[in-house]
């Protein structure tokens, strides 16, 4: 059982570690083009990729558990169902944003409120990038589908290469032909195009590789029975429960920003450590994710209860070893800002760096159980409670706290959605 969950963990949290390289390298060619505006310009554009594409995640969550259970029955066509759905849901999905890209541009920049140069250069970017929503989302359901199919190295190998292209493209675009600012957005939007020609021929081979597997261990009554409405219900308790958590975020942002901009960026240096960790324990939830449905889908309890059991035992290891690390953040902190007023400022909320790993432990594990098990109205009660206990917290506890009130109900709102999701898989262990 350990070493399943290793060979799905670990190449999943090498894929997570290069998620933030796409964006340091377009803030790194930006950086080198003689105007700090540019780096805000793509600071509040990749702000707001990352807000509109948050809410979509439920194409790689949805499609995981889904696929992992038609996985465990040994029905291939259940498997290719799933990949069906998803993609057309994907592509829906991506022709509504371009559809509507010039209304959500306006909000989004009217929410982040840049100035005015900012706001042209980060609007010149989307307008390029927003043609790149297809192959994103695309993708998205691609890693899902493999990793459901218990490929976790297929989706390291996506995000990868995704990464390695827009490195090589951006530069080429900007150094090569000249394109300037230009080219950062023309050189993204290529290599999501590339990235999904190399994804599109990996899921094929997979999906032909592993017909004769599946049809030989074949366990279902009934082939390929994921029917789009089971998708669509998933997929909308996902969707829902995205939209809260990128609340709470947002919140823990717009009350930085309240505060200071010295309270703001401590604040961020904070939200990078409860980031990094986040990196790590994705890889236990999607190893959960992929496990635990193959498990439930072959309607194999015993082990299935075997693998919650080691997927927190090596959460617990992962969260000890971060609390140690985060309970001296300086050296980290160090690393990221040289401004001696921010990281003075940083250490005073040292205490809550080392209680981020501890809060939050229970809630990722739990939320890659239940995506193996599809409880995905468990997982949104669990963040609908969380929210609601740190709306209520933030507004009860003194203003005199300071910022302490804000990280006191933030690490509460973690631990609130790990009981809360503890309490329902007591209630209805499988």
């Amino acid at each position: 059982m350990n070493r399943e969950i290793l060979r799905i963990a670990v190449p999943a949290i090498v894929a997570g570690i290069t998620i933030p390289l796409l964006g340091l390298i377009d803030t790194a060619i930006a950086g080198h083009l003689g105007s700090a505006t540019y780096i805000g310009a793509i600071a509040v554009a990749t702000m707001i990729f990352n807000l509109l594409y948050w809410n979509f995640g439920f194409l790689r969550m949805s499609t995981s558990g889904l696929t992992a259970q038609s996985y465990g029955r040994g029905d291939h066509r259940g498997c290719v169902a799933v990949l069906r759905q998803a993609s057309l849901m994907a592509v829906a999905v991506a022709l509504g944003i371009i559809a509507l890209q010039g209304p959500l541009l306006r909000l989004a920049l009217w929410v982040i409120g840049p100035s005015e140069q900012v706001r042209s250069l980060a609007a010149h970017y989307y307008r390029i990038c927003v043609w790149g929503a297809p192959p994103v989302l695309l993708m998205m359901a691609a890693k899902g589908w493999l990793l459901g199919m218990q490929d976790s190295r297929g989706a390291m190998l996506v995000s990868i290469v995704a990464s390695m292209l827009n490195i090589v493209a951006s530069l080429v675009a900007v150094y090569v032909f000249r394109q300037g600012f230009t080219g950062i957005a023309t050189g993204t939007l290529v290599a999501e195009w590339l990235a999904l020609a190399y994804t599109a021929w990996l899921v094929w081979r997979k999906v032909g590789s592993s017909a004769a597997e599946l049809d030989a261990t074949g366990t279902a009554a009934a082939a390929g029975d994921v029917s789009f409405a089971r998708f669509f219900s998933v997929s909308g308790d996902i969707f829902v429960r995205s939209f809260l958590l990128m609340l709470v975020n947002l919140a823990v942002t717009a009350i930085g920003a309240r505060s200071g901009d010295l309270v703001l960026a401590a604040n961020s240096l904070i939200q990078q450590l409860n980031t990094l960790f986040a990196y790590f324990l994705d890889g236990i939830a999607f190893a959960g994710e992929a496990l635990v449905g193959k498990y439930h889908g072959a309607g194999n309890s015993p082990r299935l209860r075997l693998c919650v059991r080691r997927l927190f035992a090596w959460a617990a290891a992962l969260t000890a070893a971060f609390t140690v690390l985060y309970a001296f953040p300086q050296v980290i902190f160090g690393l990221l800002t040289d401004e001696p007023r921010v990281l003075a400022t940083a250490m005073d909320y040292r205490l809550w760096c080392a209680l981020l790993p501890v809060a939050g432990m229970a809630a990722f594990v739990w939320d890659g159980v239940f995506i193996g098990l599809t409880r995905t109205r468990g997982m949104l009660l669990a963040v609908a409670v969380a929210s609601a206990v740190f709306a209520a917290l933030y507004a009860l506890l003194p203003s005199t706290m300071g910022n302490h009130r804000l990280w006191l109900a933030f690490v509460l709102y973690l631990a609130a959605r790990g009981a809360v999701q503890t309490a329902i898989y007591a209630t209805h262990r499988p």
